[in-house]
């Protein structure tokens, strides 16, 4: 599969502060694809008999596919002000380790929810990888 999200950040005029393009891309992309497994694993949640017993996950996985998404695109836009970056970074990866701890929790009887908390601590390592490049 291939990724624009590089090329485009390797063609923008501005760093914005960040100049280690492999870490910004890899989050972005990590971002963007724990935002669609939490959206989609909330979607699944919800067509499970047990949907009941599953409302704090899906919560948790639309709390978490929204702090993704926007992590993602702040960090596309290159936002200059790397306090907000940090602070996004901080909140993205939080909401993806308690996400991925409550799918470990169903992870045994529901394969969607292993998949997203795989996806989610992925993006959680991103996060804090890009988190020490700021530093």
């Amino acid at each position: 599969m291939t990724h624009h999200v590089r090329p485009m950040m390797e063609t923008h005029p501005d760093s914005g502060g960040i100049t280690d393009l492999q870490t910004l891309s890899a989050c972005i992309e990590a971002c963007l694809d724990c935002a669609q497994s939490c959206t989609a694993c909330a979607d699944a949640c919800l067509a499970e008999d047990m949907v009941a017993e599953l409302r704090s996950c899906i919560r948790r996985n639309l709390d978490c596919a929204d702090l993704c998404a926007t992590t993602a695109r702040v960090l596309a836009r290159r936002t200059p002000d790397l306090a907000v970056e940090r602070t996004l970074l901080e909140a993205c990866r939080a909401a993806c380790a308690a996400c991925a701890e409550d799918c470990e929790r169903h992870a045994d009887m529901h394969e969607h929810c292993r998949v997203c908390a795989e996806a989610c601590r992925a993006c959680e390592t991103a996060c804090a990888e890009l988190l020490a490049v700021l530093a």
